[in-house]
């Protein structure tokens, strides 16, 4: 069904006409420009009025308009490039009668060049008095309304390209966003890691506890994953001898979508070898000082309606001593199965089928009761060895792994290990992950047999983090939605 036009999207397209009777192709050609919005207030905003009249500053701008003032034979016009706005002054005793009649032609939308002279208004106002207009794109469809926009949020994220233009602070989030990774970047370069790049597919679901999506390769007639982790090839770099790596990349789990999640995001996964758990420990700490440094200049953060401090050090506590403080239930009792399990009955921990040991039930307790008990950031350690199959066991306490998830505000922004390198646990770790997926838990391991082979090589003691890179722009940011740090989430279909 053919879509219906609206009175100003027909006048528009009726001006097209128009532009080619005048010469002047409405879609343009390329244009050079000497300056930003930024730039212009970087050489003229400590100028007075008189300083720029006698200095005679050109310069040339492209961008966006945003308001129209049409005053006769003068106006005003406010164009926006990708660093802010300018307001241009077009007078057809400086542009000339064509060039007006051109500029006349104008919609708000419209994308054009400007070259003239740098003034101030009466106001003060910095305007550049325009001498040579250019038309370089006309715009068919309005921008939204001015002091409304596209309030609907649903709506902001299925037309980014809209929301750029019409909101500041989602053209402000997504050009943080490559800060953040630079930044990350250039510390872990500094540090002697190298940057790598691993396949998207695999044909086997390792790596972490996920739901994958599976896709079909049809010249080798066989299903594989799109990963849901990059650690199984990372570890075997390790084992290849490259000491120190990382990885920035996508990752696809096949699961819900809410504020904290989206099916598509990035990581970067990062292994040491000859490193532990504390080396992970004080890379993170760092990492997030460093980051915050580069993005604001300072440790304390701006945060929901108040800071956030991340040069204070960050609390480090095992998974119990949370659970007990959230819960009042002290799993270093030692608690049977059977007693675990009506603990988790009488604190209403929802149980599945496949969570058949203590160490499952007290992961539930945590996954369910704890987030209120992680405001500050906090290293959370000790995980119970059924939900860490890749983890070194403990010294003291083999029932639990060498482990730690980071958490802010009770949302979890990494993950690291003091990773498994005995490739006889390894073995036996998958064969349980094996007996869990037939008791119906669809996010474990599957065998990796080149993996073992892999380890059977020798893998050194190696230290292994991974930190979720749409959560960390949230933070630099101070947002509460993953979609907000995402350019194009992943949305339902607009009539469901």
């Amino acid at each position: 069904m053919e879509e219906k036009l609206t009175d100003q999207e027909l006048a528009r397209r009726n001006k097209l006409a128009r532009y080619v009777e005048m010469g002047v192709d409405p879609y343009g050609q390329k244009f050079e420009r000497t300056d930003t919005a930024a730039t212009v207030h970087e050489k003229c905003d400590a100028l007075t009025s008189e300083e720029l009249d006698a200095n005679h500053v050109y310069v040339t701008l492209a961008g966006r308009i945003m308001s129209l003032r049409r005053m006769g034979k003068a106006s005003f016009m406010n164009i926006k490039d990708v660093t802010g706005n300018m307001q241009v002054y077009v007078g057809i005793d400086v542009v000339g009668e064509e060039a007006y009649n051109l500029f006349k032609l104008a919609d708000i939308g419209d994308i054009v060049g400007v070259y003239g002279r740098v003034m101030r208004t009466r106001t003060g106002e910095m305007t550049i008095r325009c001498e040579k207009y250019t038309h370089l794109t006309k715009s068919l469809r309005p921008l939204p309304e001015k002091f409304h926009g596209l309030t609907d949020v649903e709506e902001r994220y299925r037309h980014r390209y809209v929301d750029l233009i019409m909101n500041d602070d989602s053209r402000r989030i997504a050009l943080t966003r490559p800060k953040v990774i630079r930044a990350m970047q250039n510390y872990f370069d500094s540090l002697g890691f190298v940057e790598v790049e691993t396949s998207v597919l695999s044909p086997i679901l390792g790596g972490a506890a996920a739901k994958p999506f599976i896709t079909h390769h049809n010249a080798l007639d066989k299903d594989f994953y799109l990963r849901i982790a990059t650690e199984i090839s990372l570890k075997k770099l390790i084992v290849g001898g490259l000491e120190k790596v990382y990885e920035i990349g996508r990752l696809f789990r096949n699961e819900g979508m809410d504020t904290k999640h989206n099916p598509e995001f990035t990581t970067v996964e990062l292994y040491q070898a000859y490193g532990d758990l504390q080396d992970m420990r004080h890379l993170a700490e760092n990492l997030f000082r460093e980051i915050a440094m580069k993005v604001h200049g300072t440790t304390t953060i701006p945060y929901k309606d108040g800071t956030l401090d991340l040069g204070k050090p960050f609390h480090w506590k095992t998974m119990i001593e949370v659970v007990k403080e959230a819960t009042g239930v002290d799993f270093s009792k030692n608690y049977s199965y059977e007693e675990a399990v009506k603990l988790a009955k009488e604190h209403e921990v929802v149980l599945e089928k496949h969570m058949n040991t203590t160490g499952h039930i007290i992961n539930a307790f945590f996954d369910q009761k704890c987030d209120d008990f992680l405001r500050e950031p906090t290293f959370v350690h000790s995980y119970p060895i059924e939900v860490s199959p890749l983890t070194k066991k403990e010294k003291d306490n083999p029932m639990f792994t060498d482990r730690f998830e980071l958490f802010i505000d009770g949302m979890e922004y990494g993950n690291a290990y003091s990773e498994l390198n005995d490739p006889i646990d390894q073995k036996e770790r998958f064969i349980k992950q094996l007996e869990a997926k037939k008791l119906g838990d669809e996010e474990a391991s599957e065998m990796d047999d080149d993996f073992l082979d892999a380890l059977e090589y020798g893998m050194p003691p190696t230290g292994g983090i991974g930190i979720g890179i749409d959560r960390l722009v949230m933070l630099m940011t101070n947002q509460s939605s993953i979609r907000e740090v995402i350019l194009f989430p992943c949305m339902k279909d607009s009539n469901k």
